[in-house]
Order: C-alpha cells, then structure tokens, then sequence
C-alpha cells in the first residue's frame, strides 16, 4: 500500500466538500432592551439619528369653570331627576320602571348625578322595605 495516493485522495475530498466547523462571526450585541419598553426611531443604515426638535410652548386653553349640566328634557335622566325631584321622591321601582333599567344602573347613575349635576339625593327606606330617593334642599 502506498500512502502518498491515500493523502492525494483525502485531501481531494476536503477540498471538494469539506464541512469542518464554521467559521465564527464577530458578534455585534449591544445592551438588551426592557420587555416593553418603548423602542427609538429607525434610522437608514449610515444615517445619523435625528435630534427631534423642541416643541414651541402650547397657548394655554382657557380654563372652564364647572357647572351643573342639565340633562335634555327627553332623556331618562331627565325622567329620574324629574322624579325625584317630587316632595316625595321616588322609589327604586318606579324610577326603574319609568326607565326600563335594571336597579344596578339607576344607583349607578344617581350616584354620579350628585357629581355632575351638584344635587344632594336623600336614601331612605319604608316599612315595606322599599328604597326611596328624593333631593335634598
């Protein structure tokens, strides 16, 4: 056996398709960004960032000052406050059945009618058990 022609032959095939390991590519990793931070703008390969520029001072809106709003005359809420404006108020039933809402929703929006339209509502119950609102004065 001749071992000059088996080295001809080994090195033929490394030349032909030699899968040696890879060589390594530099890594280019920086500092990893927060989950969910919120990510800079893109800039074009080989552009400089832009500097965003100051943003001019708003003119300042002319501050309102809060005032009782009235429903419209056709609305439930009108009804409600219609209603309880009465000397004897309302009960939950009959506010519930004047504007076909669940009793959840009538709380709800007389306790922000106290906010937003400034009344002062009185809750009181009857012998029956029955839940009364009516405005205070």
């Amino acid at each position: 056996m001749n071992n000059a022609g088996t080295t001809d032959k080994a090195a033929a095939v490394a030349e032909q398709g030699a899968q040696g390991a890879p060589e390594k590519a530099a890594l280019k990793k920086g500092a990893s960004q927060r989950k969910g931070a919120p990510k800079g703008p893109k800039t074009a390969k080989g552009a400089k960032p832009k500097v965003a520029p100051k943003k001019a001072a708003k003119a300042t809106k002319p501050t309102r000052t809060k005032e009782a709003g009235t429903p419209r005359a056709e609305s439930k809420g009108a009804k409600i406050l219609a209603l309880i404006g009465r000397p004897k108020g309302a009960t939950l039933a009959e506010i519930m059945k004047a504007t076909d809402w669940q009793a959840h929703s009538v709380r709800g929006f007389l306790s922000t009618a106290t906010k937003k339209h400034a009344l002062k509502i009185e809750s009181t119950k009857n012998e029956a058990g029955d839940r009364t609102y009516k405005t205070a004065k």
